[in-house]
């Protein structure tokens, strides 16, 4: 059965941001929380710093120190030199070694990572499939993934796994009701991975989680307000963040923007509408038109300074000019202060930023397209395994001592 120590949407109780400290007596396990998230999202930081932060007092941020260093959460180093007057505070750092599970599973193929506090990647293991694997088959796999990645976990302490998947899941249950790519319907993937693994397991959606990922370590850290488009193999995925707070819905199916209606005159979708954003711009037209399998920026840049007529071209204006008509209406319904383009998407930004850009100007209202920011994100190829892992970190980030209890 699934370990679900803490049944809250990650995310879904309180912005993105380490919370500040109490100096009530019964709320230990707050601070304790308090301290190792403000660890975990920014650094390696002074105690100093975290009595700043944390609106505790040094001896009480001392005392939690201390009990984290003894869980093995955290660790102190000597300060810097130079740091000013007076005794240096020690610097206090996250145990990266402390770390979690994360799994990624595709259309063509399943990758899983092992990434400790602070959002480092240790390790990372790549599976091709000849075929879009089943849920059962990519459990499978990953047992046999976790051969490879053996002498890192000899190293670590495991404290969960959590995966991204291209598909609604249930954020509470790990349940995956529907993952139209996979062909997956109803599969209890976090009860399935704890079974096979022997670790808490928890699931999340993929766009969500990339999301989640670059507010706290990526291009989207400080910003309240983003949208964030993701395009791979299996389509378009989003996460949006309004306010600090991610954008979940009733059920946490929120912000399916791959199935922004853009062209009602395209393609069939496999969500019965036609002409949804994620068959529009698709990876898999982009191949096509360049005839190769893979696609990077630098690619299409070269591409694109072909003559005026080559499909490549052509295609990636067509849909440069889509993408630009969609985030428009993004820009509208949310008012972002960042659109972060993950994926293929930023390859296809990166080929021509100024047609995209000023495609989404000519369509927005002005006061609202007024200083936003239209890039790339931050973590790159990292994004979906560091996302996967803060489902796995987000119970032993909210009661440190409570939640250290998995498998050795």
């Amino acid at each position: 059965m699934v370990e679900r120590r803490n049944s809250t949407p990650l995310g879904a109780s309180a912005p993105l941001r380490a919370d500040v400290g109490t100096g009530n007596a019964q709320t230990r396990q707050h601070n304790l929380s308090s301290v190792i998230t403000n660890l975990h999202h920014s650094g390696s930081l002074t105690r100093a710093e975290l009595t700043r932060r944390t609106g505790l007092n040094r001896s009480t941020v001392g005392a939690l120190v201390g009990e984290l260093e003894d869980a093995g959460l955290t660790y102190e180093t000597a300060a810097p030199e130079g740091g000013g007057v007076g005794r240096p505070s020690p610097l206090v750092h996250a145990n990266g070694k402390v770390a979690a599970l994360a799994l990624n599973p595709d259309v063509d193929a399943i990758e899983l990572g092992l990434v400790g506090l602070g959002g480092v990647l240790h390790a990372r293991v790549r599976h091709d499939t000849a075929s879009v694997p089943t849920a059962a088959a990519t459990v499978r796999l990953v047992k046999k993934l976790l051969e490879k990645l053996q002498p890192s976990l000899e190293q670590c302490k495991v404290v969960g796994i959590g995966a991204a998947v291209p598909g609604l899941v249930q954020s509470e249950t790990g349940v995956v009701t529907l993952a139209p790519h996979l062909d997956w319907h109803d599969e209890p993937l976090a009860q399935m991975l704890a079974e096979a693994t022997g670790y808490p397991g928890f699931a999340g959606n993929d766009a969500n989680l990339g999301m989640i990922a670059e507010t706290v370590f990526g291009a989207g850290r400080g910003v309240s307000d983003l949208v964030y488009l993701n395009g791979s193999a299996s389509g378009i995925g989003a996460g949006v963040l309004a306010g600090g707070r991610p954008l979940w819905g009733a059920r946490g199916y929120a912000a399916e923007l791959g199935h922004t209606l853009i062209n009602s005159n395209g393609r069939r979708c496999h969500c019965g509408q036609r002409g949804c954003l994620e068959t529009e711009v698709n990876l898999h037209k982009l191949q096509a038109a360049m005839g190769r399998e893979l696609l990077s920026a630098e690619e299409m840049q070269q591409a694109m300074r072909a003559g005026a007529g080559s499909a490549i071209k052509v295609e990636v204006r067509r849909q440069l000019d889509l993408l630009g008509q969609a985030i428009a209406g993004f820009v509208s319904i949310f008012n972002p202060e960042v659109v972060l383009l993950g994926g293929f998407l930023g390859a296809l930004h990166d080929a021509m930023p100024s047609r995209l850009e000023a495609c989404v100007s000519r369509l927005c209202f002005a006061p609202a397209v007024a200083g936003l920011k239209i890039q790339r994100v931050g973590l790159g190829e990292n994004l979906l395994m560091v996302g996967a892992a803060e489902l796995a970190f987000q119970a032993v980030l909210a009661d440190p001592m409570g939640n250290l209890g998995a498998r050795e």
